[in-house]
């Protein structure tokens, strides 16, 4: 019977695509303090900047290419039943090939009206005040920003307690509630981390590959293939 791989990741891994991330700089996101525009607050004070912020991250993806870790994390669905639960909001998994992609905190390629969470429309190109849904209500970014509710995340545990095999790759393991979802995994669940930075005692793992993402993956299809 295939073995089912379930897969956390995080900023780690678009990093190396070039995506910034927001811990990068003195918990400044492109310049940005995180509460000005990653916040239900932020954007009501100031819905344009916020809006244009969300456009240049979207224009920003243009300009990257997924890495040889989405590569191979594509690949394994060859031998796995993988299921990618990520934090990030880029398309780079998609791009790479992966086709069970759950999103915890949204998608930038998406836009939602503000009275709903579940209504979603795929939205490319810029979006301004004035962009409203069929039914007339504004459009925002459809990203999940600090004290709001993970939709997803329901959904993401179910998949954690199914899995044999799960993988923790690009994440530091402290954002909540995705970092619970080691929590959620089956007693016979094989763990491995993948990250330079991690310190391993925030996590019980099986196997640490304290390396980047593409080397950890490099190495992680060596131990799995074997």
């Amino acid at each position: 019977m295939i073995k089912k791989l379930v897969v956390l990741s995080g900023a780690g891994i678009s990093a190396e695509s070039g995506v910034k991330t927001f811990r990068d700089s003195n918990g400044l996101w492109e310049n940005h303090r995180i509460e000005d525009v990653a916040s239900p607050e932020g954007f009501q004070r100031n819905p344009q900047m916020v809006l244009d912020f969300y456009n240049a991250r979207r224009k920003q993806l243009q300009e990257v290419k997924p890495n040889e870790a989405h590569l191979l994390l594509a690949k394994l669905e060859e031998y796995f039943e993988v299921h990618i639960i990520t934090q990030n909001v880029d398309d780079l998994h998609e791009r790479g090939g992966s086709s069970r992609i759950i999103h915890l905190h949204g998608e930038l390629k998406k836009a939602r009206p503000i009275d709903s969470e579940s209504e979603t429309i795929v939205w490319e190109n810029d979006l301004n005040l004035g962009d409203l849904n069929s039914k007339g209500v504004q459009l925002r970014p459809h990203i999940v920003w600090f004290g709001e509710m993970v939709p997803e995340m329901d959904q993401a545990v179910k998949i954690a307690e199914t899995a044999d095999i799960f993988l923790v790759i690009g994440t530091s393991m402290q954002v909540y509630p995705a970092a619970s979802l080691i929590q959620f995994i089956p007693d016979h669940c094989e763990v491995f981390v993948i990250d330079p930075n991690l310190d391993q005692n925030f996590v019980a793992a099986d196997h640490f590959l304290k390396t980047s993402a593409t080397d950890g993956m490099r190495k992680l299809i060596e131990i799995l293939l074997k």
